[in-house]
């Protein structure tokens, strides 16, 4: 047999390590929140570093920090960065002018990363909610004007502004919220963006232990607890994202897609909080957001866990253990984020 020419060998080496590529992204289930609310955390270098070695292909970070993004360019890892609520005024008041600095400062100065998403304001709540839509529309036209217009425009919601969970079927806005994602959710729908939303389990739970088995929070209830309709629910999770799902499409956002931007488990502070309750959740999560839910079967729920790190600068107690890490690198846990199902 004739031996391969090197371009032929160098061809067929790139195609493999393509599909070995696209077989590694396509691995990780889950990606991951990046906070940094503490004084001793390791440097992004090593968070970057900690990423790869699990098999993280996206991450979240709540502002667009300079260090973070540095070491995140080239990597392929993809990143949802966030405008932070303390630039909503600006972005909203200010103009084209001023969301095009802010995407020339944030967005365009770092030309190897590869922003996933732009979300504008987090858990944004009270009188800043009229600031939301201005801001986004004025980052949206600065990507536009950039030759960004692939990075989509969108924000992340509480889990409170959603006023009914179950049945998902009946799933609905507060009266609060829907005077704000009224407009909120035709802009996603008009420039096909998706909705970001924290979604927690284990605050419902945790809210009122006795109106709910813990296996329902945690993915480890045997069979169906909620009928509604054709459809069974055997977690608390798939009942949420269809009960968005069923808010927005009220709103006019038959199109729109739930990403879900913080889900997760605390490991101490609070009831049921405990390493084991964590492990359970965020392991059965990984296994689970691939086959979708009751009404969208086998359509992966885009969705990134909280968080990175044990955070020692936020408020004492439940706050301070939602890591996946120490700060010190280690695992707070064994767990495998390469899970397939």
């Amino acid at each position: 047999m004739a031996s391969a020419s090197p371009a032929a060998s160098m061809l067929d080496m790139a195609l493999l390590l393509s599909v070995f590529a696209s077989i590694l992204a396509g691995a990780a289930a889950v990606g991951v929140c990046y906070g940094m609310s503490g004084d001793n955390l390791p440097p992004p270098s090593k968070v970057v570093e900690m990423l790869r070695e699990n098999g993280f292909t996206t991450v979240r970070l709540y502002a667009p920090d300079s260090a973070a993004l540095a070491v995140l360019g080239g990597t392929g890892i993809r990143v949802v960065v966030g405008a932070p609520n303390y630039d909503l005024h600006a972005l909203a008041y200010g103009g084209t002018a001023a969301a095009a600095a802010w995407v020339r400062q944030n967005i365009q100065a770092y030309p190897t990363v590869t922003f996933r998403f732009l979300v504008v304001g987090n858990e944004v709540a009270g009188e800043d909610t009229r600031l939301l839509v201005p801001a986004m529309e004025n980052v949206h036209a600065a990507l536009a004007a950039a030759g960004l217009g692939h990075i989509k425009v969108t924000t992340s919601i509480s889990q409170a502004t959603i006023g009914v969970h179950i049945p998902p079927s009946a799933g609905e806005f507060t009266d609060e919220a829907k005077a704000f994602m009224r407009y909120v959710v035709p802009f996603l729908e008009r420039t096909h963006a998706p909705l970001l939303a924290n979604l927690y389990p284990y605050f419902i739970y945790s809210y009122n232990p006795g109106a709910m088995d813990l296996s329902f929070a945690l993915f480890t209830s045997p069979g169906t607890v909620v009928q509604d309709g054709e459809y069974g629910y055997q977690n608390q999770f798939d009942a949420s994202v269809d009960a968005l799902y069923t808010a927005v499409a009220k709103l006019g956002g038959e199109h729109v897609r739930v990403v879900v931007s913080e889900t997760g488990w605390p490991t101490a502070g609070g009831v049921a909080a405990s390493v084991e309750n964590a492990r359970t959740f965020n392991q059965n999560l990984v296994r689970h957001v691939r086959r979708g839910t009751p009404r969208r079967p086998g359509k992966k729920v885009e969705t990134y866990v909280f968080a990175m790190f044990n955070e020692n600068l936020k408020e004492p107690g439940v706050e301070q253990n939602w890591g996946l890490f120490f700060p010190n690198t280690d695992n707070v846990y064994p767990i495998s984020f390469h899970a397939r199902v």
